[in-house]
């Protein structure tokens, strides 16, 4: 059985000129593995992620013909029913953790509060949240447990959000650009604790990401998303030898540190790809 099972998801917001759909009929398996969804700005890559774990921002709507998780339905869920998976067995990495922290609620109570909302103790939840602070290699886990996020930089706090989302060990986690305020040797050891729990505990991963390169040396698979559709699904591995045009020609405009390529090139759109 597949760990989610996404079938003809819709996602629309209303307009002053109509409904418009911004994901439109999406669909793909994801088993205990890491999938890549990549894309320009606007895709809906997020909101692709936002609608499985029931985060459509109001006004607008999600609907679809099959959204399971486990086999349980996803798409009729009460609130008290979402609160039991959010967090614990469903987690999403938000983009900017500049509107995802609480400003006015030190970092280590977030942090508790995800593993005591799901019946953790209160010395076990705080172990576990220094523990988890400290994997994602911050130095004085303890100096950041009591401060607040305004008191952090962006890439201590892109790392705070991940470590809260993974400090419950989720089944299920869908990352939306969890690197992109990270170094490269901060990012390379995320990306090895991510890599881990999927490896040991059959994490199933969304990975989110604009980094062409980055996912397709991590990720085992990948969805190319082009104004709400998915135009192309392929290995990772293979991503070089893409066929759809969207896809090559968003490869073809990556910087090569071997050429000099001025101006890069520009990505010619055709009309048909949104259809």
């Amino acid at each position: 059985m597949s760990l989610l099972d996404v079938q003809n998801l819709y996602v629309t917001f209303p307009t002053r000129n109509g409904p418009v759909d911004v994901v439109r009929g999406v669909s793909f398996n994801l088993g205990r593995e890491r999938l890549g969804i990549v894309g320009e700005s606007g895709s809906g890559k997020s909101q692709t992620g936002r609608a499985i774990l029931g985060l459509t921002p109001p006004p607008g709507s999600a609907r679809a013909d099959q959204l399971s998780f486990e086999g349980t339905d996803l798409r009729n869920l009460t609130p008290k029913q979402w609160r039991k998976l959010r967090g614990k067995r469903m987690s999403m990495v938000m983009q900017d953790p500049k509107f995802s922290l609480n400003p006015v609620m030190a970092v280590g109570k977030q942090l508790m509060e995800v593993l005591r909302t799901h019946g953790a103790g209160r010395a076990a939840a705080k172990q576990a949240a220094l523990e988890m602070l400290e994997a994602v290699q911050i130095r004085d886990p303890e100096r950041v447990f009591r401060a607040y996020p305004h008191e952090l930089s962006g890439g201590m706090g892109q790392r705070v959000m991940i470590a809260m989302m993974l400090v419950s060990q989720p089944d299920l986690l869908i990352a939306d650009e969890p690197t992109s305020a990270l170094d490269v040797t901060i990012q390379i050891e995320v990306l090895r604790i991510l890599d881990r729990l999927v490896a040991e505990r059959g994490m199933g991963l969304i990975f989110i990401s604009h980094d062409l390169r980055l996912v397709s040396s991590f990720c085992d698979r990948v969805l190319v998303m082009y104004a709400g559709r998915v135009v192309e699904e392929l290995k990772a591995s293979e991503l070089e030898q893409a066929k759809h045009p969207y896809t090559q020609g968003l490869i073809n405009c990556l910087p090569d540190i071997d050429e000099d390529r001025h101006p890069l090139p520009v990505l010619d759109r055709d009309g048909a790809w949104a259809e």
